[in-house]
């Protein structure tokens, strides 16, 4: 499904309030890309140019897809044409700042807080002062690469959400059932050992204060958006800050569809999930990984499958669409541990719900895992670039992928990688728009399944 750019388009407006003129391209419905790039440039005359990219590659083991060959592309086009800088950013510079720089040939990105860095760095370069000592920029010089640690600013120019409809063509989104990216907090504490939300947002919770987030929420609704995604990394944590919102969300009356596909089952209670349904919410996500307490444990998720089994009992008692979203190949998997897992597929979740399979883990340096699959001697190159996948050693692959093959023929109410990348879904979320359904769009699992068979496709 397509996102809406929130960073980049935060990051434009920040820059245009501190003074500048500035014009977004969004390449997402584009499909002469370099065509865009070049009328834009020849079009706009720019001082700078600055590149957001949000993925390195697609995550899934089995069918990679590796992103930045094409950003490579973008970059020589956009050199043919003008030798004005061009900064680098979005949330996989944060990941690996030094291999997509080099892999990119570029020489300064931008990390952290970018609404606020971003605009201090061309104030620099207007100026011709030295950015080098600025909180969360990366940079090489004489090809030596260097990182300052981002500063977790204050306020963050006081934005929870852009005016995307001043930066966007919202139809084309609209049109593919998208839902408007908002944010709660920035952070995350957990330690989860493969993840990267602490080098991209921190490892301390900072919170919007639950008013600002209403705000906001009314804001996007009087722009035509009223299906609207949380998109911290996680909602419910801290318990009290989620309450508070939702609470405000309801203060609004029923204008929006919410949903959050970001929930852990360690703080997650009737008395929330009855706020979130007063608030609006149609949808939510349960992060689990796994049903087994050996791969929880390993992968460091901080909760254990009581909480998840309480999780799916809440979910039981009410009326929300809920998501449920597993990891396979973590450190502890073996045989058991996947059918733990599945047999709480098969008797927790509710067949109107939907359950998300993934085989294998990205690994991303400096994680823990990293350190893990090392030890293992299951990763021994220094390139994490190229993506690699973590399994565990002690579970064949080929033997996982038949078990969850044969779950997923017998329900229809399961999805993997594999059929988030049909090429049919597309046209299927702009037959759903005009139809009149509403986002999310997997709440209609079983029956997309369901019409994929009877077309004959393996699903």
């Amino acid at each position: 499904m397509p996102v809406m750019p929130v960073g980049a388009c935060m990051i434009a407006e920040a820059t245009e309030r501190s003074g500048h003129h500035v014009h977004l391209v969004d390449l997402m419905f584009t499909k002469k890309q370099m065509a865009t790039i070049q009328s834009s440039v020849l079009k706009v005359k720019p001082d700078v140019i600055g590149l957001s990219i949000r993925n390195i590659d697609n995550n899934e083991m089995k069918g990679t897809l590796f992103f930045l060959e094409d950003f490579r592309s973008v970059i020589s086009t956009i050199r043919n044409l003008t030798g004005v800088p061009i900064i680098l950013g979005g949330a996989a510079l944060g990941v690996m700042p030094e291999e997509i720089l080099r892999f990119g040939d570029l020489s300064c990105g931008v990390t952290g807080d970018g609404q606020t860095v971003f605009p201090l760095l061309l104030k620099c370069m207007e100026r011709n002062e030295t950015f080098t000592d600025i909180p969360g920029i990366v940079y090489i010089k004489n090809g030596i690469f260097k990182r300052n640690p981002a500063q977790a600013w204050a306020d963050v120019n006081g934005m929870v959400a852009p005016d995307y409809a001043r930066w966007l063509n919202i139809s084309n989104y609209r049109s593919q059932m998208v839902t408007a990216p908002v944010q709660t907090k920035i952070g995350c504490p957990f330690q989860c050992i493969y993840c990267t939300y602490g080098k991209i947002e921190g490892n301390e919770y900072r919170l919007y204060e639950p008013g600002r987030v209403a705000d906001a929420a009314i804001q996007l609704i009087a722009a035509g958006l009223r299906d609207i995604e949380i998109v911290d990394s996680v909602f419910n944590e801290p318990y009290d800050h989620a309450m508070r919102v939702s609470e405000a969300l309801a203060s609004m009356g029923r204008w929006a569809r919410f949903q959050s596909l970001a929930l852990n089952p360690r703080s997650f209670d009737d008395a929330l999930v009855s706020m979130m349904e007063r608030a609006g919410f149609v949808g939510i996500g349960i992060t689990v990984e796994s049903a087994a307490d050996a791969v929880l444990q390993g992968l460091r998720k901080g909760f254990t499958t009581r909480e998840v089994y309480h999780a799916a009992e809440v979910v039981q008692r009410h009326h929300l669409s809920c998501a449920w979203i597993f990891m396979f190949g973590g450190p502890g998997e073996t045989r058991e541990t996947v059918r733990e897992t599945l047999r709480f597929a098969e008797y927790a979740i509710r067949p109107q719900d939907v359950a998300f399979f993934n085989i294998g883990i990205r690994i991303y340096p400096g994680t823990e895992l990293e350190a893990i699959a090392r030890h293992q001697r299951t990763l021994s190159s220094n390139d994490m670039l190229t993506p690699v996948f973590y399994v565990s050693p002690d579970i064949d692959v080929g033997w996982m992928e038949l078990e969850l093959n044969k779950f997923m023929n017998n329900h229809t109410n399961v999805i993997n990688l594999g059929s988030l990348g049909n090429a049919l879904l597309p046209t299927v979320h702009r037959m759903g728009y005009r139809l009149g359904l509403k986002p999310p769009l997997w709440k209609y699992t079983r029956i997309i399944n369901r019409g994929f068979r009877l077309m004959g496709m393996n699903v």
